[in-house]
């Protein structure tokens, strides 16, 4: 009777318009819905149905502490702070004993992202999760960014399961501590990893270590928990990404409640969201898959409440994702713990570099030409261009969006904003590449596919001056790019052109080069050339200029004749 006891309560609080409050009096407003199947049962008995509350964040990316709005240091509290395990601590202390039977998940991503990880590595945010009490965790690409060793030394430190079905490696550390599922017996209920197949592309894993297509092995996993045992309950915390797990939903059988992460995707009714919490989908069966995530970097704290039936089925759910702010109050322990870890890189952090007249916003980079992009293209090339003479010199720079982590505020420009912004420590470097190869990247790029070995890119571009792009996004794959303009000129095929890119990019990053390049030399860290060249053109007055452009060629336009009198 325990478990209708409590449904019951949850769904006389929802029709009395009550929920949740924190201690710090910030209301947690949730959505709630009956599954079409069941509209007619939102009071049921409890024969065999079961009521439980999952509380659930991913691509937290190392922000152990508030953050501004750009996701830097929050420097202007007056301006609005958010996130922090400190809040999410409060946020738990404060609901989680009304829950008992409740479950908090990880959905990956802790690593990468601010001087937490930059200064300590794993150590901190280990201690922090384990901390926090998280239940089981499955990993994101990030966690690879340092290689095997590394992220092994992470994860035997850690005190809960981590779960990847999918991840198969020859590391000693990776196969003894990830596994593909964890049994929670007390719940009856089994919780599936997986992590995207893309991370050898954007992360660092070693040649030993293997990732399978998801869908299958979410698929087989749960075949095999249903052949070996009577679980009937299953949830996945799956790092693949919101498009991802609708397809996850689409193809399986037996799975009806996904919390993901990796796209950074804003689910619920605020302003904003690219679409609901939960959104359903069906499945190969006909039957309603349940999907949520929270945003990214801990802004949310993903809360739900999920009723299964004797099947293992979402029977009913209410809930949404808890917004951390001001309001939140930081629990004081863990806050004092985190803000002693600062102090060692805090100084270092703290001194400014130079000033912005203008936002280097980040925010739109992997979708058009930003300014941010703009900018640290343009000093990839000064700084080559500063070191070359004429006849060496190269043409244009470009890099990765999804390496620009941050948005740069207005106003004073410190290093610790630099390395939020810029983390992954990657190296300048020069290329020299045909123009035929220049072509068929750039379009490989525009199209999301490489043109050689067909698979995803996975990252956006930014370039510096001296290249011109103009793509037509609603074209065929493989024919979106509609011209290229390198120092005034049309782009020669026949031509060969010296391009300044990054260490990443180069050795196959994001899928942009088949094969990968070898020819070229590692220079200077992409955040010290950014540096030196903010402390020249300090002030920053930077403004976009059309170096990427979504066009519609004229000959695709549709003509329309006026009509001439007889």
């Amino acid at each position: 009777m325990a478990s209708l006891t409590r449904f019951l309560l949850s769904a006389a609080c929802l029709l009395a318009g009550s929920c949740v409050a924190l201690a710090s009096e910030t209301p947690i407003v949730e959505d709630h819905l009956v599954s079409k199947r069941h509209l007619s049962k939102r009071f049921i008995d409890d024969a065999g149905n079961y009521n439980i509350s999952f509380y659930h964040i991913n691509d937290v990316h190392a922000h152990l502490d508030q953050f501004s709005s750009s996701g830097t240091d929050c420097t202007r509290p007056e301006r609005g702070c958010f996130g922090g395990y400190s809040r999410v601590k409060t946020v738990l202390q404060d609901t989680r004993p009304q829950h008992k039977d409740s479950l908090l998940l990880n959905v990956g991503d802790e690593f990468q992202g601010t001087m937490f990880f930059t200064y300590y590595g794993g150590e901190k945010i280990a201690e922090t999760l384990n901390e926090i009490g998280f239940d089981a965790m499955t990993l994101g690409n990030h966690e690879w960014d340092r290689g095997d060793e590394i992220l092994g030394q992470f994860l035997e430190n850690l005190t809960f399961p981590i779960v990847s079905a999918n991840v198969f490696s020859d590391n000693e550390k990776l196969n003894k501590t990830i596994k593909p599922f964890h049994i929670f017996p007390e719940y009856e209920l089994a919780v599936i990893g997986v992590t995207t197949e893309t991370t050898p592309g954007i992360s660092s894993p070693g040649p030993g270590t293997k990732f399978t297509d998801p869908v299958r092995a979410v698929q087989d996993t749960i075949d095999f928990i249903r052949s070996t045992t009577n679980i009937k309950r299953i949830a996945a915390i799956t790092h693949i990404g919101y498009q991802e797990d609708q397809r996850l939903a689409r193809e399986t059988t037996g799975l009806y409640f996904i919390m993901g992460g990796h796209s950074h995707t804003l689910l619920g009714d605020m302003a904003g969201a690219e679409g609901k919490y939960p959104t359903i989908v069906n499945n190969k069966d006909g039957d309603e898959v349940f999907i949520v995530t929270a945003y990214r970097w801990g802004e949310y704290l993903g809360y739900i409440d999920v009723t299964y039936d004797a099947q293992g089925k979402v029977l009913a759910y209410h809930g949404a994702p808890i917004h951390l702010t001001n309001e939140t109050k930081q629990e004081p322990e863990l806050q004092a713990e985190i803000n002693a870890w600062r102090k060692p890189f805090e100084e270092f952090a703290a001194q400014v570099v130079g000033e912005s007249n203008v936002i280097l916003d980040q925010s739109t980079c992997q979708l058009k030409e930003c300014t941010l992009g703009d900018f640290i293209s343009d000093a990839m090339l000064d700084y080559r261009l500063n070191g070359s003479t004429p006849t060496t010199a190269p043409a244009f720079a470009f890099t990765n969006a999804g390496g620009i982590r941050a948005t740069i505020d207005q106003g004073p420009i410190t290093r610790g904003e630099v390395l939020t912004a810029f983390p992954f420590g990657n190296a300048v470097v020069e290329l020299t590449l045909t123009g035929d190869t220049l072509w068929t990247t750039l379009e490989g790029i525009v199209s999301k596919f490489n043109q050689v070995n067909g698979r995803a890119v996975t990252s956006f571009l930014q370039v510096s001056k001296g290249i011109v792009i103009k793509y037509n996004a609603k074209a065929a794959v493989g024919k979106k790019l509609v011209s290229v303009t390198i120092g005034g000129k049309p782009l020669d095929k026949a031509a060969v052109y010296k391009v300044v890119t990054i260490d990443f990019l180069a050795t196959g990053g994001d899928n942009m080069f088949d094969p990968p390049q070898k020819d070229y030399v590692i220079l200077d860290t992409l955040d010290e050339v950014l540096v030196n060249y903010i402390k020249v053109k300090s002030p920053v007055d930077i403004a976009l200029d059309g170096r990427i452009k979504a066009v519609v060629p004229c000959s695709s336009r549709r003509v329309v004749k006026k009509a001439t009198k007889a």
